[in-house]
C-alpha cells in the first residue's frame, strides 16, 4: 500500500477525533450559552452546515489546485474555527461559538475527501482497500476522542470545556503537518482546464445513481437511526452509562470492519458488499422492532454500524467508474453534497420522528428507505464483472 494512503489515514484518524471530540462536548456548551431551548443544538445545525456548504467547493477547488492546497486550506480553517469557538466560548457568546464550529464543519467537509485522495495515489486493484485504511481511522478516534474531552476537562481552571478545544486545536496543526509531509500528487493539465460532461449527462448513468443513492441512503438511516436511539431509550427509562454503551458498540461497528471491507469488495464486488450492507440495515431496523431490551438496542445498533460501513465504502468504491478525470471535482463534490445533506436530514427528522410516528414506525420507515437501494442496486452489473466479460 502506498505511503501517501497511510499518512491520509493517520491524517483521518486525527481529524475525525478532533470531531468526535468536539460532539461529545457541543451539545453541552450550547446548553451552558443558550438563552432558549431551542438555540442549544445551534452549534451542531451550524456544524452540519457548514460540512454540506463546503463539499462542492473545495473539490472544485482540488480539482484546479490539488488535493495538497485544499487539504491545507480545509486544515487552516479548522484552526480558525477553534480559535473563534474557544474565544466565544471564553466570551459566552453563543454566537461566537455557533460561528467556530460552522468553520470546524467546513474543515470537516473537505476532510471526507480523503478517501477520494486515497484512491488517486493507489492502484485500481488497491483502491477497496485504500478507502477501508482510510475509513479504518475512525477506530482510534472513537477510543480517543471522548478521552480527550474527559481528560481536557482538567486543561483550564475557568470552564471545563476550554481544554477540550486546546486538544482540538492541537489535533488539527498534528492534521496539517501531515498533509503537508505526503506527497500528494498534483492535478494533470486535462484535469485543470476541461470540465467534461454536465450533470444531466453525468446522471444518466445508472452506476452513478446507485453509488449516490447508496451512500445517501446508507448514512441518512444510519443518523437517523443513531440520533432518534438515545431518545427511545431514554424515553424508556434507561440509564445514560446504558445510552452511552449501546452509541460506543455503534460506533465500533461503524469503522472496525475497515480493516476487511476492503479485501470484501475485491474478492466479492462492490455491489455484492453494499447488498450485504443494505441487509445489514433491515435487520438492524427489524431488531429494534422485535424489542425494546437493552440487548435489542445493543444489536440493533452495532449491525446498523456494520451495514453503514458496507454500504458507505462500498458506495464510494463504486463512485471512483463513474467519472473521468476532469469530471473528478464535479462528482465528488455533488457526491459528497447529496450524502451529507441526507445525513443532516436523518438527524433533524430523529427526535421528531420518534415522537411522530413512534419507535417501530420510524424502523419501517427507514426499512422503506434501505429497500429502494437494495432494487437499485441488486439491477446494477459491478464495474469489475463488466471488465472480466470485455476480455
Amino acid at each position: 500500500m502506498p505511503f501517501t494512503v497511510w499518512g491520509l489515514a493517520l491524517a483521518q484518524a486525527l481529524l475525525t477525533t478532533g470531531n468526535i471530540l468536539l460532539v461529545s462536548v457541543a451539545a453541552l456548551i450550547g446548553k451552558q450559552l443558550a438563552s432558549h431551548p431551542a438555540l442549544i443544538t445551534l452549534p451542531i445545525a451550524l456544524q452540519f452546515t457548514g460540512t454540506i456548504l463546503s463539499t462542492l467547493p473545495s473539490a472544485h477547488l482540488m480539482q484546479r489546485f490539488g488535493r495538497k492546497f485544499g487539504f491545507v486550506l480545509g486544515n487552516v480553517v479548522g484552526i480558525a474555527g477553534t480559535l473563534v469557538a474557544l474565544k466565544g466560548l471564553q466570551a459566552e457568546s453563543l454566537a461566537g461559538f455557533a460561528f467556530g464550529t460552522f468553520l470546524i464543519g467546513m474543515a470537516v467537509g473537505t476532510a471526507q475527501q480523503y478517501r477520494f485522495a486515497a484512491i488517486d495515489a493507489a492502484s485500481v486493484a488497491q483502491r477497496p482497500r485504500a478507502i477501508s485504511m482510510v475509513m479504518a481511522g475512525g477506530i482510534v478516534a472513537a477510543v480517543l476522542g471522548p478521552n480527550l474531552a474527559i481528560w481536557a476537562q482538567n486543561w483550564a481552571p475557568d470552564n471545563v470545556f476550554v481544554g477540550a478545544f486546546y486538544g482540538l486545536l492541537a489535533l488539527y496543526i498534528l492534521a496539517l503537518l501531515v498533509i503537508f509531509w505526503l506527497p500528494l500528487a498534483k492535478p494533470s493539465a486535462q484535469q485543470q482546464t476541461q470540465t467534461g460532461r454536465s450533470y444531466g449527462e453525468l446522471f444518466k448513468q445508472p452506476l452513478l445513481v446507485g453509488a449516490v443513492l447508496s451512500g445517501m441512503i446508507g448514512y441518512g438511516v444510519m443518523v437517523l437511526l443513531m440520533s432518534a436511539t438515545p431518545v427511545a431509550m431514554d424515553d424508556m427509562n434507561f440509564a445514560f452509562p446504558a445510552i452511552a454503551s449501546v452509541i460506543q458498540w455503534h460506533v465500533l461497528g461503524m469503522f472496525a470492519p475497515s480493516f476487511f471491507t476492503g479485501n470484501l469488495i475485491r474478492r466479492f464486488t462492490s455491489r455484492s458488499v453494499i447488498l450485504w450492507g443494505c441487509g445489514l440495515l433491515i435487520i438492524s431496523a427489524l431488531v429494534n422492532m422485535a424489542g425494546i431490551s437493552y440487548w435489542h438496542y445493543l444489536i440493533s445498533m452495532l449491525l446498523l454500524g456494520v451495514g453503514w460501513n458496507f454500504t458507505f465504502i462500498g458506495a464510494t468504491h463504486l463512485l471512483a467508474f463513474t467519472y473521468q478525470p476532469e469530471e473528478q471535482g464535479k462528482v465528488q463534490g455533488m457526491n459528497e453534497f447529496l450524502v451529507f445533506s441526507a445525513a443532516a436530514v436523518g438527524s433533524l427528522f430523529a427526535g421528531q420522528g420518534v415522537a411522530w410516528l413512534g419507535w417501530g414506525w420510524l424502523n419501517a420507515f427507514a426499512i422503506v428507505l434501505v429497500l429502494i437501494v437494495t432494487v437499485v442496486i441488486w439491477r446494477l452489473q459491478d464495474p469489475s464483472q463488466r471488465a472480466e466479460a470485455a476480455k
